[in-house]
């Protein structure tokens, strides 16, 4: 375990060896990846010295149970902790990352150092997936499709989007420590809008009704959307489903390692243009998920990141009609060279409860 992070934190200083000496590391997504430690609180000084943990009171023990790396305690300010290890180190050009706090820029700055951003160094490392963060995604996958499985008998007639959304997110909590975001159940008119935060109203005949939902395991994400209709299908709504089916296919099928995500991304924007839905997809067709639910890469039209093996990244194409519904099919995929494995296996078939 402890050559899987020193290979990590490596990787960063490969990055950042030729404009600087040091790296701080204050978002805690990036600390867990880089040390093991899994605390709300804590920032990270990479050195050629080594790498610092640096935690108050609260964390201290957690940190030498979890981190993989020196644990230094302070009592006061972490700023003032961090500013002596700059100046014992003799520390003249230090990197940080460009979400940091400004009031940390503003600090830094105050001292006699070069101060250089970084940018996203950490998440893009991180949009590359070791196996072992595959498997625990799967889980995550599996927990979520198990929950809405046992759930998905509320998804009726007269039932509330809000007692739909708490029953999954109840049986999602049973086996996910945390929820990756709010569960998502958007019906009828309601269907329309991409991230909708549900509502009393109660599900009637002929809705479309889109279910977004995810789980979590050991820290990692797993995220999907379903859509179905409650009664009866028209021939649009079985029309437009087919549709935005047809474009979660074509995405799939374009993802190869060593092409451009903006190309995954047209592959699906350009079937729905051709069906004469162009205006009623304004969203990206996907996005990374690990460690956390919105992460690189990004599957958008003008995304130039290439894509790699281990990449882990949705696929959710979808057309929206104010006034009339929508519909969204999201399924997560890891890339494997040439072609990609489909993680989330529950049917995309369009089925009418």
């Amino acid at each position: 375990m402890k050559n899987k992070y020193e290979n990590r934190i490596k990787k960063v200083f490969d990055k950042i060896s030729s404009n600087s000496e040091a790296f701080l590391i204050t978002n805690l997504k990036n600390i867990r990846y880089l040390t093991g430690f899994r605390g709300n609180f804590a920032v990270t000084l990479l050195t050629p010295q080594g790498c610092f943990l640096f935690v108050d009171f609260r964390y201290v023990e957690q940190a030498k149970k979890e981190a993989v790396a020196e644990v230094v305690f302070f009592k006061d300010s972490w700023i003032n902790a961090v500013m002596k290890f700059i100046k014992d180190f003799d520390i003249k050009r230090l990197s940080f990352e460009v979400t940091c706090p400004f009031e940390t820029f503003h600090k830094l700055s105050s001292i006699k150092i070069e101060v250089v951003p970084q940018y996203y160094i950490v998440e893009h490392l991180r949009a590359v997936k070791e196996q072992e963060e595959i498997d625990k995604i799967k889980v995550a996958v599996k927990i979520a499709e198990e929950a809405f499985l046992e759930t998905k008998h509320f998804v009726r007639e007269g039932i509330s989007e809000k007692t739909i959304a708490r029953a999954l997110e109840n049986e999602i909590k049973k086996y996910s420590d945390t929820l990756p975001f709010p569960v998502i159940v958007a019906s009828g008119a309601n269907s329309s809008m991409p991230h909708w935060r549900n509502s009393d109203k109660t599900l009637n005949y002929g809705d479309f009704v889109i279910i977004d939902w995810g789980a979590e395991y050991e820290g990692y994400f797993s995220d999907m959307t379903r859509t179905f209709i409650i009664g009866n299908a028209d021939n649009k709504k079985k029309e437009i489903y087919e549709i935005v089916n047809k474009a979660r296919q074509e995405a799939i099928m374009a993802c190869k390692a060593g092409m451009l995500a903006k190309d995954i991304d047209h592959a699906a924007r350009n079937l729905i243009k051709q069906s004469g839905y162009e205006e009623n997809f304004g969203h990206a067709t996907g996005h990374g998920v690990g460690l956390d639910v919105h992460e690189f890469p990004k599957i958008n039209h003008q995304s130039e990141e290439i894509i790699e093996p281990g990449m882990v990244f949705t696929v959710e194409p979808g057309i929206y009609m104010e006034g009339f519904g929508g519909v969204r099919i999201e399924d997560m995929v890891v890339v494997k060279g040439n072609s990609v494995e489909i993680l989330t296996t529950l049917s995309r078939d369009l089925e009418i409860l």
